[in-house]
């Protein structure tokens, strides 16, 4: 039986941190009075990453649909940084996810920085030139086929983190293993929703 693990997975965001195509004039005025909004690729499907992984479509969709309740409920708050956890410390939130969806093979979101001491840090790096990624972090198990890793269908999305542009390709996309706390991780009405969505789709 193959074990769980934390995967994580790094996307450079828009030059600036922000693709002003993608924001609404509501969110241009608010970054004009001051306000942060990051935008960009979060996840790509059916291509391998630099950790030589590979989602599938099906699967990056079913998450994105499962994790729109949770930014619906203003729930969607990532870290700064790469925690080795499988649950979001509240105290080293920088962001909250506002906005995510599907545009073709891509996964695409909007990020809010959020005025905390890690929000407020992550605001400095922008500000100050330094280029930012995004970071996935979910839990699942992989499967090894002619020298390429596949993501199982028993991945389960937890997050998006900020990150910092590795000097080395692939310096953020390393497996850990750590104990999954799946209560901690996802409320009872979270999996409801998730086994709701299954049924719907067929699964």
């Amino acid at each position: 039986m193959n074990k769980k693990l934390v995967l994580r997975e790094y996307y450079a965001l828009c030059e600036g941190g922000v693709c002003q195509d993608l924001l609404t004039e509501d969110e241009k005025r608010f970054v004009k009075d001051g306000g942060m909004i990051l935008s960009g690729k979060l996840q790509e499907a059916d291509c391998k990453n630099g950790n030589g992984r590979i989602y599938s479509e099906g699967i990056l969709k079913r998450e994105v649909q499962n994790y729109q309740k949770i930014v619906k409920e203003h729930r969607a708050v990532g870290e700064l940084d790469h925690p080795e956890s499988s649950v979001v410390s509240l105290e080293r939130v920088s962001h909250r996810v506002t906005d995510i969806w599907m545009e073709g093979p891509a996964v695409m979101g909007k990020l809010k920085v959020m005025d905390t001491p890690a929000g407020q840090t992550l605001r400095a790096l922008v500000e100050g030139g330094c280029q930012m990624g995004i970071s996935s972090r979910g839990v699942g198990t992989v499967s090894e086929a002619e020298g390429t890793t596949h993501v199982n269908e028993d991945f389960q999305l937890i997050c998006f983190d900020m990150v910092s542009e590795p000097s080395t390709p692939g310096a953020y996309m390393n497996l850990s293993e750590s104990k999954i706390q799946m209560d901690k991780v996802f409320t009872k009405a979270d999996r409801i929703n998730r086994a709701l969505n299954n049924i719907l789709d067929g699964k």
